[in-house]
Parts: C-alpha cells; structure tokens; sequence
C-alpha cells in the first residue's frame, strides 16, 4: 500500500489496522484526510491479506475528535456540501468493505469521529473514550453521517437527545444505549479488537462476509423481503467448498479447515 501523510496502515497475521494519524490535531478529519481514507479503502477492499480490518486514532487522548474546524470556519455551502460528500463517500466505503471492521476508540471520539466509529461494523471503546456530536454547538448539524447512523443504532429519541444537547457521553453509557458493542480498559482496547478479530478469522470468509452483507442489506428492506433474501443467500452458501469443510470438520469434530472458497 502507498504511504499516506495522515493514515498509517499494517497488516498482521491477516488482520488490517488502520490508524487515523494527526495527533497533534486530535485526529480531526480534514479534506486531505478523509479523501486518504478513502483512497486506503479502496485498496483494502480488494486485499486478500486483509481479513479484518481495525480502524483506531494515534495516540491515547484521541480516536478522532471531530471534524477539523480550522478548516471549516470559513467554509461556504458550496464548500461545505463538498467536504460532507467526501466523508460520506469513504463512510460507505467503510459499510460496503467485504472484510469486517472494527473500530477500536482510544479517546474522544466527537463529531466525524463518532460518524466514523458508526460506519464501522462493530465498536470496541476504552473505558475512558468520550463520544458526542457537538455540532450544534457550532451552529451546524452533523454532516458526516450523524443523524442517519446513529439514529439506525440508538433510536430517534436517544439520537435526538444526544445531538441537540450535544453533550458527551461515557463509554459505558454509549454501550448501554446500543452504539458501543465492548468497553474496556485502555491497556487492553487493541488486545480485545485483536481478540474479536482472530475469532471472526476462525469461521468460514464466504460465510463472514455473506452475514455482513445479508445483515446490512435486510436492515433497508422489510422484513418478509429481507427473510426471503435471507433464504436465498443461505442456500448460496451450500454451493461452496467452505459449507462441505465446515459440517465435515463438525461430523469429525475436528478444526475446519476453510479456504474461502
């Protein structure tokens, strides 16, 4: 992969880590940053050595803590549309990866960086990570995504609690309220993505990755479409030499042995 000014990228025994670098910005997301990130994903997407992919912030006081407002304080509408359209492009590249993501939050995570975390499949926070999204209180709304992902995930009233007031929440209260999977301490924040990680990579990839794409597309329909959808990619499954080396592995029970075929 080519060298980035404001990403870091390594892959490890299959898993992909992606750090977000501008500590001393507090990881915000500026137009150079964001299009980075998508022009990272794209390569990810289509690199075989990348089972999962872990996206997390340099340092330990940030994931990402917002937007970059030095950047925005003299933006137009022209303008502004044109950054909001570059994050929500490399925020669905992050929905629509093969790989399952994980972000792991180290720090504030506000504004695009909750936007971001809420793109990713699955969320791990320190206990001491702070989420929110303060854009009210600069006289805007969220643009990155905000009021979509994270309504979808805590519900309208939560959503609309947490956005107009724009106060942040803990870790804890993120992961009561649904938009938080794990909470832990943070010695043990990549320990535990890595975790997660390596028991995804245990199962069959074909199957991984149809689950991923299964779950997300019968979220948008209703339900007896998205069962029938759910039936159909099932019986796709059978078609594949993971589903045979998986029940056989069972039958024998012994380690199943995929290839991802």
């Amino acid at each position: 992969m080519k060298s980035y000014n404001n990403l870091l990228f390594d892959v490890t025994d299959g898993i992909g880590t992606l750090t977000i670098n501008r500590p001393k910005s507090l990881n915000a997301l500026n137009s150079e940053t964001l299009a980075e990130i998508g022009e990272a994903l794209a390569e990810i997407k289509d690199n075989a050595d990348v089972k999962v992919l872990v996206i997390t912030g340099s340092g330990e006081k940030a994931f990402v803590a917002g937007a970059d407002i030095s950047q925005m304080v003299s933006m137009n509408s022209l303008g502004a549309a044109a950054l909001s359209e570059l994050a929500h492009n490399s925020f669905k590249t992050i929905e629509s990866l093969p790989q399952i993501t994980i972000a792991a939050v180290n720090g504030y995570c506000l504004g695009g960086g909750f936007e971001l975390a809420n793109s990713c499949d699955i969320r791990v926070a320190s206990s001491k990570a702070k989420f929110g999204q303060p854009e009210v209180g600069l006289g805007i709304v969220p643009g990155f995504g905000g009021t979509q992902r994270l309504t979808r995930l805590v519900g309208r009233g939560k959503a609309k609690e947490i956005i107009a007031t724009g106060a942040q929440i803990t870790a804890q209260e993120a992961q009561s309220i649904g938009a938080v999977e794990e909470v832990v301490e943070p010695d043990q924040l990549m320990d535990k993505a890595l975790e997660i990680a390596k028991a995804i990579m245990k199962n069959g990839p074909v199957a991984v990755r149809m689950a991923k794409y299964v779950i997300d597309k019968g979220a948008d329909l209703d339900l007896n479409t998205a069962i029938s959808f759910e039936t159909q990619m099932w019986a796709q499954t059978f078609a594949t030499k993971d589903q045979k080396e998986g029940m056989q592995a069972f039958l024998e029970k012994r380690h199943a042995k995929f290839s991802g075929e």
